[in-house]
């Protein structure tokens, strides 16, 4: 039987041995049954080793740090109209949950703004029966009534009919849409990759809730993502080429639209804390299906980022706050957003990052893809032979007349001459930022987009050509 020892004499063979009184100590500490705060009554939750709560001050502890964001950012001002956008799942449903205890008359620190309530109805992308999204919708109905608060059921094909406001920060009026879940689900099925859907029904769904808020005199965007939504968030946006907008894609307040500001009030709370609070105080949400629902874990960059982090997390508990700090201190090397809606992606709104110097890899790769699109031209010059199909003479009877030297012409910029006729297509790869360029390139057709959207790039594409054929008298910046 060995003898342990207080006194332990240094180099001794056994000097690493732990003391144990010191041991004993820690061992009656972690397998002590009551709350670290009020050292009273029995935890009945355990957030991390050694921090146990019992329901009041988990309560407390709770509320505290929902109060304490709002408080510390100071954008919400008192009177003012916020928009709370819930989709049903813990997280938005907890934070719908803390903004109606925070408006109750018993409240500690009432809050002041005046709260509505959105939600989008993604049945016709999910391909969900009219029954199936009708019992959806009756659950959502149920739980808003609940709350008092003004509410909005929209379906997402009402963004197909959307006006070009969502773009230009322009006030429109709100008007009923009629059903175009065809066309929707065929916006969808262009994508080819359940990476892509992803990404477009992501931005679809971004551009309604900033329309339906400007329809109805709301200011202010609250988002129920959590720190571990945050975190698979910076992972795969970084995978998709998005790192330049991962200041805005993660921070608390996100002003890319200029009129309506997105905020994340439960960015601190962590899915564990949520799921244990929607629990206790049975907060009711309603589960819904999404594109990920039945599928693998490797069926898209978004699904795999979101499996390796809950596994990481596991193994590793401080996985996700770590990804999460590191994202606020993220900062963009690009310019911040401008009023001009031209300097920002036509898709995700956020500024262009493609405005890059000549000998940077995206260049590069732009180079090589258009010496691709050249050779693929040139092949189909053997059916016309005798035919030049790039160069043109002046003195050939074209719309080409009168400029006087040989000159260059693309397949886009060719008269009314030319052999080979290509249709008018809508060309927005210098509208994208560079990751909405890599989810263009996994649809099929870019005219599936909506209306709105293809009807700003022409607008774009007009007054960059009105602008490059009068900068010859157009004074430097």
């Amino acid at each position: 039987m060995m003898i342990w020892s207080r006194r332990r004499l240094k180099g001794s063979p056994f000097s690493f041995l732990p003391d144990p009184m010191k041991y004993s100590t820690q061992f009656k500490e972690s397998v002590s049954k009551n709350c670290v705060k009020c050292k009273e009554a029995i935890a009945v939750v355990v957030i991390r080793a050694g921090d146990k709560h019992c329901r009041d001050c988990f309560e407390q502890y709770f509320r505290h740090k929902f109060r304490a964001i709002l408080g510390k950012n100071r954008v919400v001002f008192p009177g003012e109209k916020v928009l709370l956008a819930v989709s049903g799942g813990s997280s938005s449903s907890s934070m719908l949950r803390q903004v109606q205890e925070g408006l109750s008359q018993n409240a500690h620190k009432k809050l002041r703004f005046m709260p509505g309530i959105v939600y989008i109805d993604e049945g016709g992308a999910l391909d969900q029966s009219v029954e199936e999204r009708r019992q959806t919708v009756a659950m959502m109905e149920d739980m808003f009534k609940a709350t008092g608060f003004p509410f909005y059921i929209v379906p997402l094909e009402k963004v197909l009919d959307l006006p070009s406001s969502v773009i230009v920060m322009a006030p429109s009026s709100s008007q009923q849409q009629e059903s175009q879940t065809q066309l929707l689900q065929q916006l969808i099925d262009c994508s080819k990759t359940l990476t892509a859907k992803e990404d477009i029904l992501s931005m679809l769904r971004q551009h309604l809730l900033v329309h339906t808020a400007r329809c109805e005199g709301y200011n202010k965007l609250m988002f129920g993502d959590n720190c571990t939504r945050l975190a698979v968030k910076l992972l795969s946006s970084i995978s998709l080429g998005r790192g330049a907008q991962l200041a805005q894609d993660t921070s608390f307040s996100d002003s890319r639209y200029g009129d309506i500001i997105s905020l994340r009030p439960m960015r601190d709370y962590s899915s564990k804390e949520i799921a244990y609070y929607r629990h206790i105080f049975n907060v009711p949400s309603v589960v819904t299906p999404n594109l990920h629902t039945k599928n693998k874990e490797k069926a898209s960059i978004q699904r795999l980022t979101e499996s390796f982090v809950n596994k990481l997390q596991v193994d590793f508990p401080s996985t996700v706050s770590t990804i999460y700090r590191t994202s606020e201190k993220l900062q963009t090397t690009c310019k911040s957003t401008s009023a001009n809606p031209c300097d920002r992606c036509l898709l995700c709104m956020c500024s262009l990052d493609t405005t890059v110097e000549n000998a940077s890899a995206f260049q590069a790769t732009r180079i090589s893809e258009r010496l691709s699109q050249c050779k693929s031209v040139g092949a189909n010059s053997d059916l016309f032979p005798g035919q030049n199909t790039e160069l043109r003479s002046p003195g050939t009877n074209c719309c080409s007349k009168g400029r006087g030297e040989h000159f260059e012409r693309t397949v886009e910029d060719r008269g009314c001459c030319s052999s080979i006729r290509v249709p008018d297509t809508t060309d927005m790869s210098g509208l994208l930022c560079y990751s909405c360029q890599l989810t263009m390139k996994d649809m099929s057709s870019v005219e599936c987009l909506p209306q709105y959207i293809l009807s700003e790039a022409q607008i774009r594409q007009r007054r960059s050509r009105m602008k490059e054929e009068i900068s010859d008298f157009l004074l430097d910046d």
